[in-house]
């Protein structure tokens, strides 16, 4: 994932990525075993697919302040999500070329939660009375690292947080880590073999300590 090239996009991939690595300890873990057997020589040479947001879908925020950033820098939208049980819109975007991961952003419909849920979403999000991303210069790639590292509200109580969690995993995820990077990839199938199948795969990770969901 994390590039060598100084291009302004390179510049807001690894600044995505480089906190990402510190709050996320799987991320060593899995590049020093994968470098131990061979895979890759360093975290460098990992073909990333994609990365992805999470949004709130309220005024001034959610998918159509978010993916100006990456229309800016060459990204195209391409097809719309709705994922009904879940409350989500989203979209996945072209990168400029093949060497640039593809985005996906997507958001929570928040008027669809419970009035609870709902309430406490805007609670935090209601001072928001304009794009942020309007007072940022899109050409300066340092300061748009910066602004999706910056918290856009404050951090919620612990009775708030677990109000929402009753109702989306998605919202009391956003309200607590607002626009931080939810994921990045590992393109498997561009692995030597055998780890270019997940159940290789899957076994090293396991191996490694690493815990997997039932997905």
């Amino acid at each position: 994932m994390k590039f060598t090239s100084n291009t302004p996009l390179y510049t807001i991939l690894n600044g995505l990525f480089e906190p990402y690595a510190l709050r996320v300890p799987d991320v060593n873990n899995i590049t020093s075993g994968m470098i131990t057997k061979g895979l890759i020589k360093g975290q460098s040479d990992i073909i990333n697919d994609h990365i992805a947001f999470r949004t709130l879908g309220v005024p001034n925020l959610g998918i159509a302040s978010l993916e100006r950033i990456f229309l800016h820098y060459g990204y195209t939208r391409q097809d719309r999500y709705f994922f009904e049980q879940k409350k989500l819109n989203a979209h996945w975007y072209k990168p400029p070329t093949e060497k640039y991961p593809r985005v996906f952003i997507s958001e929570l419909r928040v008027d669809e939660l419970s009035p609870q849920s709902s309430d406490i979403l805007k609670k935090y999000t209601n001072n928001i009375t304009h794009d942020p991303l309007d007072d940022i210069d899109f050409n300066d790639p340092n300061a748009l690292v910066q602004f999706l590292h910056h918290p856009l509200w404050k951090l919620p109580t612990w009775q708030d947080y677990n109000a929402v969690l009753s109702t989306s995993e998605y919202g009391a995820w956003v309200l607590y880590n607002r626009y931080y990077l939810n994921h990045y990839t590992i393109s498997v199938h561009a692995l030597p073999k055998p780890y270019n199948k997940l159940e290789a795969f899957n076994t090293l990770l396991k191996s490694l300590g690493v815990r997997l969901n039932n997905a």
